[in-house]
């Protein structure tokens, strides 16, 4: 594999947090969290994948770069694909990691360790699950659950997703975090096809590729990132980066 490019797809067009990637934590927009842990993971250069312009001005005054996409995208893939093709048109980089936007309070060794799977080649895209530890989110259709079969130790071959409770039985459940690493050829597979009926069905993307035999691996990681998707779960980052900032 060639160096990584890591994009960090960003909209402003967030229906429960308006105006998300511009949220101030400890003085800086999340996005600007989001880039510093992409870049604190040290795995190839990070990029902003945007169509707001205050997004790439805010990532620009903390150093970082941004490339503007169509605004137009259906998902952060299709916005992370436009912006390889225009970062990148000599395919040097032939692996893409795709960072939510969101997550402001990612360990920057989970994103390093979603590359890891895609040295075998038999690997199209790889991922991150953390084992489920409190009962709630055994049943809760907002975490998605990664059902697998196991090819080496903390590493998954997946096999299904879903927002069910799965697989049954005794044994732990594995909490999905949505993060891949993308073999380049494989995003560019990706989305170019049209949402598979599972996808649809269960509203999870990555089923289009698992339905089309494409092979996605998971490594287990510790714990889940934060997610923000509301104004209390901003109030717990600014919290987390508060805390870390004074230890």
């Amino acid at each position: 594999m060639s160096d990584p490019l890591v994009l960090i797809p960003a909209r402003l067009a967030a229906t429960r947090l308006p105006n998300k990637p511009l949220a101030e934590i400890a003085g800086e927009p999340m996005i600007v969290h989001v880039w510093r842990r992409a870049v604190e993971a040290g795995i190839g250069p990070v990029a902003i994948a945007t169509d707001a312009p205050e997004i790439a001005e805010a990532v620009a005054r903390a150093g970082g770069q941004a490339v503007m996409t169509r605004s137009d995208h259906a998902s952060g893939s299709d916005r992370i694909f436009e912006a390889v093709e225009k970062l990148d048109p000599e395919g040097r980089h032939d692996v893409v990691v795709n960072v939510q936007g969101d997550l402001p309070t990612v360990d920057p060794a989970a994103i390093a360790a979603s590359v890891a799977p895609l040295s075998d080649p038999d690997v199209d895209l790889a991922t991150l699950v953390a084992v489920i530890d409190r009962e709630e989110e055994r049943t809760n259709p907002n975490v998605v659950k990664m059902v697998g079969a196991q090819v080496s130790p903390g590493r998954f071959r997946a096999l299904y997703f879903t927002r069910a409770t799965a697989p049954f039985g005794e044994g732990p459940l594995y909490h999905h975090i949505g993060l891949y690493a993308y073999r380049r050829k494989a995003l560019q597979r990706f989305v170019a096809m049209l949402p598979s009926p599972l996808e649809m069905r269960e509203k999870l993307e990555q089923l289009r590729a698992l339905e089309a035999g494409m092979r996605i691996d998971a490594v287990v990681v510790e714990g889940v990132p934060l997610g923000v998707d509301t104004p209390q779960d901003l109030d717990r980052a600014r919290e987390i980066i508060a805390a870390r900032r004074t230890a």
